[in-house]
This record gives structure tokens, C-alpha cells and sequence, in this order.
């Protein structure tokens, strides 16, 4: 055996080693909502080393991008059934099992910013309330975060709640196409892949996607020129949760690691996307072509008490979505939020 083999050899018995020194205790397979190229799932897949790290290597977590294996309203299932070990998802996409997902998952008009849902979640009863929906799963929920209030895009002015009548909007099944139905509206069910074919054709004349620099950056606001801004409708829970069973055999230091990283994980993805929308904003206004459009106080207003209505005919659909109702508007209201 030469020297040139020999030292191969033993610099590959080294890594053999050296990874399983460093093997991590705990290895948890997870699926997102999003896809990989999105910023979002970027930010995700930061937390997951950012928890390597912290835990010592102890905790390993594989995040898989949207559909890998289940479709993103079965990865509920897919935990319950052991094949995933968790999940970063938009808790709304569970609405069809139970309407109280659909309702503490985006109550349309509820929050004006992301600091008020992260409260609730945090501080107002929504993790002990998450928890309780997802025990009959067997999935844990671990923390929230969110987003940022979804801007409207459109390809007609839009400032005001009479200015929806008759539009034709693409907004998601359950609570969203109900309020904006009972505004006047006419929504219309349409994928997320489509809605910049759909804008282009003329198909639809608005939109309920997501925030704004997502929305600029995809193009949207060049075909449709006439984006609403600051959002006032939609501000999604985005929820980080895992089976049950593997979370209560975890070690304390690691529930608590993981619990904290989840709350950085909300401060990191909402400041993130709100220095990118700000960023797109400067831009669209810099653009002759578009017209960024700021409903007053008052609109805003308008639209809230419509939501409100549909809030509570949403609560009729189950006891636990009553649960979800009463939990919030009390916080809203004991807040002076409503």
C-alpha cells in the first residue's frame, strides 16, 4: 500500500468517524407548505440548523419543500400516521377537517399587524387553544409565527369596501371566500400556480396571494397595477408542530431549546419579510405604472365589521370552532382591538 492510499484511506476512516461521533440523538423528518425556492422555506430551513446548533448536533431536522410527500392539507395525517415527524404549514390548510383550523388559522380582518396575532398565540391563550385542537392527531404544537398582513393585488383601483362589488377575486376556500363574498365580492377558486395567468388572461380581476414582496417579486404588480397596501385582510398562523409521542420522550433542555427557537423563528420570518416588503415597496413606487392603494381607517373599519359577521357563522361549523371564536374576540376585545 503506497503512502498516497494510505493517507485516503485514513482521512476517509476519519469522516466515517467523525460523522458518527457527531451523529445527531434525535432526527426528525418535516414538511413545509412552501416551496423550496420560496424565501420562506429559506428562512425555515435557517431555524432548522440554527436548532442543530443550540441543541449540540443532538437534534437533526430534514425539512422537506411542499408535496415531497404529502400534499399540504395531509401533513397532519402524515404525522399522525408516523411517516413525517412534523410540519411548518399555514394551520388554515386543516380547515376541512375541522372549521376551527380555518378560523384561528387566518381570522380575515382580525389582526393589523403581526406583533398582535403573535401575542394572542403567545400570551393570549392561542398556544394552549392550538394544542387542544391538535391532541386528537397527536401532534403537538411547538410554537406560532406568521407572515405579514397579504397584500390585494389587482388589476382595477380598489379604495374602498363598495369598490369589491362584482370583482372578481381569487381568495382561498372557507373563511376568506366568505367574507369577501359577504362584501360584495365574487370570489373565485383558483390554485396559487395560476393566479398570475389567471390576473394576465383577465380571468380574475384581483387577488388574495400573499405580501407584497412576494407579489413584487413574482410580477404580479406589473400586471396588475393597482396592489392594496398596507394588507388589512389576511395575516395566516403559521404553525411549527410534531408528533406528540416523539416531543414527550425528548429531553427537557431540548423541549425548551426547541420551544425558544420557534419564538426567534417568528421575530426572524416577520422581520425578514417586512424589510423585503419594504424594499419592493420603495420600488413599485419608484414605478410610474403602479398605483399603490391605502384604504383609510374607516374602510379598514367597514371590512372588519363584515369579517366579524362571517366570523361568527364560521363558529357555528363546529364546538371547537366556537371555542376558537369566543377565545378570540375576547382577546381582541379585552386588548381594544376590536
Amino acid at each position: 500500500m503506497n503512502k498516497f492510499t494510505t493517507t485516503l484511506l485514513t482521512t476517509a476512516m476519519a469522516g466515517i468517524l467523525s460523522t458518527s461521533a457527531f451523529a445527531a440523538d434525535y432526527n426528525f423528518k418535516f414538511q413545509s407548505s412552501d416551496p423550496a425556492g420560496d424565501k420562506n422555506f429559506q428562512v425555515q430551513k435557517e431555524w432548522t440548523k440554527r436548532v442543530e446548533t443550540m441543541t449540540g448536533g443532538r437534534v437533526h431536522i430534514d425539512l422537506l419543500p411542499v408535496g415531497s410527500i404529502f400534499k399540504h392539507t395531509e401533513t397532519l395525517d402524515g404525522i399522525k400516521m408516523g411517516i413525517l415527524d412534523g410540519q411548518i404549514t399555514a394551520t388554515e390548510f386543516f380547515s376541512g377537517k375541522d372549521p376551527a383550523f380555518g378560523l384561528i388559522g387566518n381570522t380575515v380582518g382580525a389582526w393589523s399587524n403581526t406583533q398582535q396575532l403573535l401575542q394572542y398565540v403567545n400570551y393570549g391563550g392561542g398556544y394552549e387553544l392550538m394544542n387542544e385542537l391538535y391532541a386528537p392527531y397527536g401532534v403537538k404544537f411547538i410554537g406560532g409565527s406568521t407572515t405579514g398582513v397579504e397584500s390585494l393585488v389587482s388589476r382595477v383601483p380598489l379604495d374602498s369596501v363598495a369598490d369589491l362589488k362584482g370583482l372578481k377575486l381569487r381568495a382561498p376556500e372557507g373563511l376568506v371566500q366568505r367574507v369577501f363574498a359577504a362584501a360584495g365580492a365574487a370570489p373565485v377558486n383558483l390554485p396559487g400556480s395560476e393566479v398570475f395567468t389567471g390576473l394576465s388572461k383577465g380571468v380574475i380581476d384581483a387577488a388574495d396571494y400573499t405580501v407584497f414582496s412576494t407579489n413584487q417579486k413574482a410580477g404580479m404588480n406589473d400586471i396588475a397595477t393597482h396592489p392594496v397596501q398596507p394588507g388589512f385582510h389576511s395575516l395566516p398562523l403559521i404553525d411549527i408542530s410534531m408528533n406528540k409521542k416523539k416531543w414527550d420522550k425528548l429531553p427537557a433542555d431540548i423541549q425548551a431549546i426547541l420551544t425558544v427557537s420557534v419564538r426567534d423563528f417568528a421575530e426572524d420570518m416577520t422581520t425578514q419579510l417586512r424589510i423585503a416588503d419594504q424594499a419592493a415597496i420603495k420600488a413599485a413606487k419608484a414605478d410610474p405604472n403602479i398605483t399603490i392603494h391605502d384604504w383609510s381607517a374607516e374602510e379598514r373599519k367597514k371590512f372588519r365589521a363584515i369579517a366579524r359577521t362571517q366570523w361568527k357563522e364560521f363558529a357555528k361549523g363546529s364546538a371547537n370552532a366556537q371555542k376558537v371564536y369566543d377565545s378570540i374576540t375576547t382577546y381582541l376585545e379585552a386588548n381594544g382591538l376590536l
